[in-house]
């Protein structure tokens, strides 16, 4: 070594740093495979990377800003459009001209299945820059000559809906639709009914746009469609989201409303059903294929033959288990624990990133989708650009992770679950009220319910149960809003999907260790492959999913573990977490605990359910109604 050659420890960039540790303190499986990435990444082959040939900058300027447009670069679209400006009378053309030309290639492409969404939003930052760079001279313009602004081909309301705060979809429609020059008002989250549809009216929105993942905010849909129809609107409704589906919307949604009601499966279907909803030509057709769609899908949802069993019958065949020969282990220690500020280095090797893809539209599980003829080389593009996000993410501390999780000792009773304060066990802490399984299968012998996997309180049983709240997603926001104001969307929904990964992983990580503490996981040595795959043992159900779909347990767990305070997650009124990047969940460490759908539920139980909780029928039938097998008088 020679010592005059050494750099200063603080000095060495924290990305290389990290990756040569990983090698000398043999820190990570993977270190050497992604030391050789990065090597790749900095080392000075004489090769140039695709966006330093600058052969392209010879060509006219109206043929760079295309070419800028479709690669996504962004670094010499300012001086481009100030020189296009200059050749041109008005500033408008330029929009016009060579920008929506371009567009009109990218959206081309994209319909093909020749480019792909992260390279369509890189596109959309190109665009934005460009129209931002052009507006002060264009608002000149007008004063001066009372010339119009940009013409686009419609204008597109979009929100999502109140009580949710999930808009990484939304956001990536918008996007896609202002790259096929649409106007798009882009409302936020947890929107009421009321302002969005005021909004549309005030913007003469010629569609609207509900977005939301937690299912509450199917209902939330449905009272936005009744109240368009209440103010005699005409303004095509457009659904998209996780939870909802092409069988919901016809069922629930278009029912109440008479103007098209139309599903969207994901953003890249977005621009052929708003050009189809907008065109005199095509316009007529496709409602008409649409209501056909959907009178279809209400006469299957109507004739499916699911049989249910009464609720007293489902809780005599419940699942069963012999205690008395089932290991029950103690945890290390009961009530709350707080993890502040956990390092994101430590989260990321939990990671996931097969969904990451997912979001992004790219098909194919992790790592094997880099080798895929089609998407390999944008996901692995798109992979690296993540990675470098979460590099400065963590050596500048602008997201954080907090998490409270704790375990308690507890019995069911019945279909509900007993906490208690200590391990007398002589004085009830809270209970969760579970749901069971009605609907008969091929080949089942049992109906389910969560309270199944908890020794009943008649056992003679010292059993428990644990909890947790984490997020990933402190600070999160205000990065994503910062991009978005820069006019970079890419990455602006890139934090956004990074947050997301990042939450489930340290649920992941989390589970590991409350496994550990609990001393059942202490030594199961598992790789985060098989922790992906779940191969250990316990489940971790959260409320809101099949095991559970009631959202409004969460109010439980998140007071049993005083969340708000302890981890800076928060409850909205339909029961969403904010920030978005947060899981929640119980602890079960049953060995033959698994996730299962608890679907429909009848009358009988619903009302059973109501009075273990406390509520009206009429408002636990709000809360499930999703899950109801019948129609709520």
């Amino acid at each position: 070594v020679n010592a005059g050659q050494l750099d200063v420890y603080e000095e060495i960039p924290k990305d290389l740093l990290e990756h040569v540790e990983d090698v000398l303190l043999n820190r990570r499986d993977d270190a050497t495979d992604r030391m050789l990435e990065f090597a790749e990444t900095v080392k000075g082959s004489g090769k140039k990377r695709a966006s330093e040939d600058l052969s392209w900058r010879e060509a006219p300027v109206a043929e760079r800003m295309k070419h800028a447009l479709i690669k996504g670069i962004d670094k010499f679209i300012e001086e481009d459009a100030e020189e296009a400006r200059q050749q041109c009378d008005r500033c408008l053309q330029v929009i016009e001209g060579p920008l929506m030309s371009g567009m009109q290639v990218v959206g081309d492409l994209f319909g093909e299945g020749k480019m792909f969404l992260p390279q369509v939003v890189k596109s959309a930052r190109v665009m934005k820059r460009a129209v931002a760079y052009l507006e002060p001279f264009m608002e000149e313009e007008k004063r001066a000559a009372g010339l119009e602004g940009a013409s686009n081909r419609g204008t597109f309301l979009i929100a999502t809906v109140k009580g949710d705060v999930h808009d990484i979809g939304k956001n990536i429609v918008g996007v896609v639709l202002q790259c096929n020059n649409f106007k798009v008002i882009d409302l936020g989250v947890m929107v009421a009914a009321e302002t969005i549809l005021d909004e549309a009216v005030k913007h003469d929105a010629d569609l609207i746009g509900l977005s939301g993942l937690i299912t509450p905010s199917l209902d939330e849909m449905i009272g936005v469609a009744r109240e368009m129809k209440r103010r005699n609107l005409n303004i095509p409704l457009l659904i998209g989201g996780a939870t909802t589906s092409a069988k919901h919307t016809a069922v629930k949604i278009a029912p109440v409303y008479e103007s098209p009601v139309v599903h969207v499966l994901d953003a890249s279907r977005s621009v052929g059903v708003v050009e189809s909803l907008l065109s005199d030509e095509l316009r007529d057709d496709f409602v008409s294929n649409n209501v056909q769609t959907q009178e279809k899908l209400v006469a299957s949802y109507k004739g499916r033959q699911q049989k249910l069993v009464p609720y007293a019958e489902a809780l005599e065949k419940r699942f069963q288990t012999d205690w008395e020969n089932v290991r029950i282990d103690q945890p290390s220690f009961t009530g709350t624990r707080v993890l502040a500020d956990v390092p994101l280095s430590e989260i990321r090797e939990f990671i996931d990133w097969s969904p990451f893809f997912m979001t992004w539209e790219l098909k194919g599980k992790y790592p094997k989708i880099f080798e895929d003829k089609v998407v390999g080389e944008q996901a692995r593009e798109l992979f690296d650009d993540a990675n470098t996000l979460l590099d400065e993410i963590i050596a500048d501390g602008s997201v954080k992770a907090s998490a409270a999780y704790g375990f308690w000792p507890a019995a069911s009773e019945g279909d509900d679950v007993i906490l208690y304060t200590d391990e007398s066990r002589s004085e009830e802490l809270t209970r969760f009220h579970f749901l069971r399984q009605q609907w008969e299968r091929k080949g089942q012998t049992d109906y389910r319910s969560l309270s199944d996997y908890v020794a009943p309180a008649d056992s003679g049983r010292e059993d428990y149960v644990g909890g947790f709240v984490c997020t990933a997603g402190i600070g999160a926001e205000a990065l994503a809003e910062k991009y978005k104001t820069d006019l970079n969307d890419y990455r602006s929904i890139m934090v956004q999907a990074v947050a997301d990964r990042c939450a489930e992983a340290f649920a992941e990580m989390l589970h590991k260790r409350a496994r550990e503490d609990w001393s059942y996981g202490a030594t199961e040595g598992l790789s985060n492959e098989q922790l992906i795959a779940e191969e250990y043992r316990g489940i971790r159900p959260a409320a809101g999913y099949p095991a559970c779909p009631d959202h409004t347990e969460k109010r439980t767990l998140f007071n049993l573990l005083d969340a708000e305070a302890n981890t800076s997650v928060e409850l909205t009124s339909s029961f969403a977490m904010t920030p978005a990047a947060a899981v929640s969940g119980l602890y079960f460490a049953h060995p033959d605990a698994r996730y299962f759908a608890v679907d429909r539920v009848t009358k009988d139980q619903v009302e059973d359910y109501a009075n273990r909780k406390g509520q009206s029928l009429a408002e636990t039938e709000k809360w499930l109604g999703p899950n109801l097998a019948y129609e709520p008088e």
